[in-house]
């Protein structure tokens, strides 16, 4: 919502807002723009004067600000739509959907796009360290967005991206998520398909081609043309990797080798994001090899892996991960990096999916390659009984508060080791009080 402000913004209208906890970069990124804030979601519609509203999803009935709202008569839109109809709809859209990797594969097409003089303009779920904004809008054609499969409103229960007038659609990868939204995966295969169906025939779609949910949504119809990426030549854009963990691969267009990428990124989840960036740039007449030059020096996106910094020995990341997969993939990239001696992982169940315990059984096998693994276990964690106990058996330590995470890695770290922070929330901004108790104590 802090990113439709600024592009509203750009637009020339006046815009204020209610939210509440928000902080820096945010919060000092929105008062730049002049953007007034309301905090909390009190009675505060009566005190502004506005000519429309535009309502995030994060708004539910009862809420004093929602029932003055639908009292009022005044007009009011979801998000996703009103960025729909009053930006994208005259833009060239490259929108990039997925269970993971959307903020990065977003970000790699912005600066792709940007290095190769496209100036395009973007909406990103996250803050792009090559930009350190999270969206624009420019007198660019292009425009580059995060396509999410969540639901739009409390009013609008279709998926943000099938707003979002795509042209250039990217399929990043489908898994069960968002277990408080979906009933199961089918039901989120049914939005994607909408999404399919939203896709004009002058586009293109740019596939996944080792995804078999994905290929379920596509034999639901299609309507675009497709180029495939992939693992191995049975796309038509494929990687050979030529290092354990993925910094370095040759790009294979149609069997074809185009250029090796040499770069500061890990893990096979990133590989596969940078051929999907790279197969998007190609729909602006953009090659491979310089869209391989952009990647060279991409920069990555703050809490994706973002380090904190390294004290008495001790390496400290911070990372968004919130799904088995993804932290999976996530600890295989950094365990394959021969300057990681000992992994310690500590995971936050933050989403609603995990806090509903939806993926708590793959909780465990998704950790198994980190050295010492920590889940925070919070009494609102609605898992099932004995969980706890089963990360206990498994060998994964459980804490209860920060206060004591934060105590339990200052005894049990030492140095050579690499620490990751896991989570899709604040998580009480333990990663870098660990790094401020450890300089401390030096």
């Amino acid at each position: 919502m802090g990113g439709l402000a600024a592009l509203a913004r750009s637009l020339g209208y006046q815009v204020s807002g209610s939210d509440k906890n928000v902080y820096p970069p945010m919060s000092t990124q929105l008062e730049s723009l002049g953007i007034q804030m309301h905090h909390g979601y009190d009675n505060s519609i009566d005190c502004i004067d506005s000519d429309e509203y535009i309502v995030g999803n994060v708004m539910t009935r009862g809420m004093p600000v929602v029932e003055s709202l639908l009292q009022s008569s005044q007009y009011f839109t979801s998000g996703p739509q009103w960025l729909g109809d009053n930006l994208l709809r005259n833009k060239k859209v490259f929108a990039v959907s997925g269970t993971h990797g959307k903020t990065t594969t977003t970000s790699m097409i912005a600066w792709i796009l940007q290095d190769n003089r496209r100036n395009p303009g973007f909406l990103i779920g996250g803050v792009p360290a090559d930009f350190e904004i999270s969206a624009r809008n420019t007198e660019s054609e292009c425009f580059v967005i995060e396509a999410d499969e969540y639901d739009s409103a409390f009013f609008d229960k279709r998926s943000k991206f099938v707003h979002y007038h795509a042209d250039v659609a990217v399929l990043n990868n489908l898994e069960y998520d968002h277990a408080d939204i979906f009933d199961n995966l089918d039901a989120i295969k049914t939005q994607f398909h909408h999404f399919v169906r939203t896709i004009p025939g002058n586009g293109k779609i740019i596939l996944n081609n080792d995804d078999e949910n994905l290929k379920d949504v596509l034999k639901k119809g299609c309507w675009t043309p497709i180029i495939t990426f992939g693992e191995n030549d049975s796309a038509d854009i494929w990687a050979k990797p030529l290092a354990d963990d993925y910094s370095s691969f040759d790009v294979y267009y149609y069997n074809k080798k185009q250029a090796t990428l040499n770069w500061n990124l890990t893990g096979k989840h990133n590989m596969l994001n940078a051929l999907a960036a790279i197969a998007a740039a190609m729909e602006e007449q953009i090659t491979i090899a310089d869209a391989i030059k952009a990647l060279q020096n991409f920069k990555g996106i703050k809490r994706r892996m973002e380090l904190i910094g390294q004290s008495q020995g001790i390496t400290i990341f911070d990372d968004f991960a919130h799904h088995p997969t993804a932290i999976a993939t996530t600890i295989d990239g950094v365990k394959n990096n021969n300057n990681c001696q000992r992994l310690v992982v500590v995971f936050e169940p933050r989403s609603n999916s995990m806090r509903a315990g939806a993926h708590a059984e793959q909780l465990p096998d998704s950790l198994k390659q980190a050295d010492i693994a920590f889940v925070m276990t919070y009494p609102q964690l609605k898992w099932q009984p004995g969980m706890k106990e089963k990360l206990t058996k498994s060998g994964i330590k459980t804490v209860s508060s920060v206060d004591e995470l934060l105590e339990q890695l200052q005894s049990l770290c030492e140095s050579g080791d690499t620490v990751i922070f896991m989570s899709n929330g604040g998580f009480e901004n333990a990663p870098r009080r660990f790094y401020q108790l450890l300089e401390e104590n030096i």
